[in-house]
């Protein structure tokens, strides 16, 4: 069952309603008969909390904390535990403290600590309690994987400058931003074609343990309005396990080619007939895109398809080439190395890792030379006319669509806030 949080730009306004009504001058209104009646009413038993049961409270470590401060806000005032906390070896992991982090502690009236639970930089689940039936051994400290609570969130922004600085406003993570751009990668350029005034809403899997986040899933649904128009995409999980992205009417979300085979950055050599070529000082013609960034940023197959080259071939450096079916072929050049079995004759899912950006080859610096071709011709990857991949398979539509209303109306929440905000 999930969980759905909504954050977004600005915090949505309560409006009030107020009703008026008006009566003309000298009306006169008859008197309605009235009876006043009084009964008693029997109250249904309402029971205390016993003071052995304590209180839970929660706080989230701040920088410069240390335990005994954040024990003290937690309104822990128990030196016998303080002294356990101290000593077992198994509380330890108590004592690395990271920013974000959160802290619970169940105590009675008097501040005394009867269970403390805190997820441990490994991922455990850390649990102290106090131990009443042991003698000499006031607490008992254990550790444990714990289970995860699978969530939604949703995040909603307009974009005032870049989509990162957006998405970074509302806690969005990277990871889902780059998720967002490979979905919609068909239709934007993330390069060339974002305006300020563009907008998202996003929602996208979470997983709590103890109520922190401890990572995050996939995109559910998206909207991304680009220039006044809206791209929307909702995930769907097929009965065979098969997922992908699809729009309103169950045609695919996606392109069968993505427009950049690696996460947002820039371009430094568009497609030309005529450049002045780096590496070799001579005018000729640069039959693809350059995308700068750093060694090592890793590189995405544009489409799914077969391996026919993976190493190193001339200018080309270390390259990897793509057959998709008989008309489309992709290249990737200079990288500094290939992801694991990317090897000739493998087959590669779109958005699966083929390797990683470096230098090889005719390159003056680190960047990652792509091509894309149509019957074996370059032509321009960031203009070409990308072809559509497979809508929704009829014998799942049906069940399809009923997924997708109450996901649209969780998009439409997040759409309405931002503008509200923005008026």
């Amino acid at each position: 069952m999930y969980v759905v949080r909504v954050v977004a730009a600005l915090a949505l306004m309560a409006l009030g309603g107020v009703a008026a009504f008006a009566l003309a001058p000298d009306t006169t209104l008859e008197s309605v008969p009235s009876e006043r009646i009084v009964r008693d009413l029997v109250l249904p038993p309402m029971s205390l909390p016993e003071a052995d049961q304590g209180y839970w409270r929660e706080e989230q470590i701040r920088r410069g904390d240390t335990l005994g401060s954040v024990l003290a806000r937690l309104g822990v005032d128990d030196a016998a535990a303080q002294s356990f906390l101290r000593a077992d070896g198994g509380a330890r992991s108590l004592y690395q403290l990271r920013p974000g982090r959160s802290l619970r502690a169940l105590t009675d009236g008097e501040g005394k600590l009867i269970a403390l639970r805190s997820l441990a930089p490994n991922g455990e689940l850390l649990a102290v309690d106090r131990a009443a039936d042991r003698e000499g051994v006031p607490f008992v400290a254990r550790s444990a994987i714990p289970e995860a609570a699978m969530g939604l969130e949703l995040r909603a922004n307009e974009i005032r400058t870049s989509l990162f600085a957006a998405a970074d406003a509302v806690g969005l993570p990277d990871t889902v931003t780059t998720q967002l751009t490979d979905i919609f990668g068909g239709d934007v350029d993330f390069h060339h074609d974002l305006r300020q005034g563009d907008r998202f809403t996003v929602v996208y899997e979470t997983r709590r343990i103890e109520g922190d986040l401890c990572g995050t899933g996939k995109i559910i649904a998206a909207e991304f309005i680009n220039k006044g128009i809206a791209y929307r995409a909702f995930l769907w999980r097929g009965p065979d396990g098969t997922e992908d992205y699809y729009g309103d009417d169950g045609r695919s979300a996606r392109k069968a080619f993505l427009r950049s085979p690696v996460a947002v950055t820039r371009v430094t050599s568009g497609f030309s007939m005529a450049r002045l070529h780096p590496f070799l000082q001579n005018w000729r013609a640069h039959k693809g895109v350059d995308f700068a960034a750093p060694e090592g940023t890793p590189v995405h197959a544009s489409g799914s398809g077969k391996v026919i080259v993976s190493g190193e071939q001339g200018g080309y450096g270390n390259v990897v080439m793509l057959q998709h079916g008989e008309t489309y072929s992709t290249v990737y050049a200079h990288l500094s190395r290939f992801a694991p079995g990317i090897k000739r004759g493998a087959h590669v899912a779109q958005g699966e890792l083929i390797g990683y950006v470096g230098q090889t080859g005719w390159a003056t610096g680190p960047h990652l030379h792509y091509e894309f071709r149509v019957d074996n011709v370059q032509e321009d990857p960031l203009t070409v006319a990308l072809p559509n991949a497979q809508p929704v398979p009829a014998a799942q539509k049906v069940d399809y669509l009923a997924r997708v209303v109450p996901l649209a109306q969780e998009l439409a929440l997040g759409r309405g806030i931002v503008l509200a905000g923005g008026e």
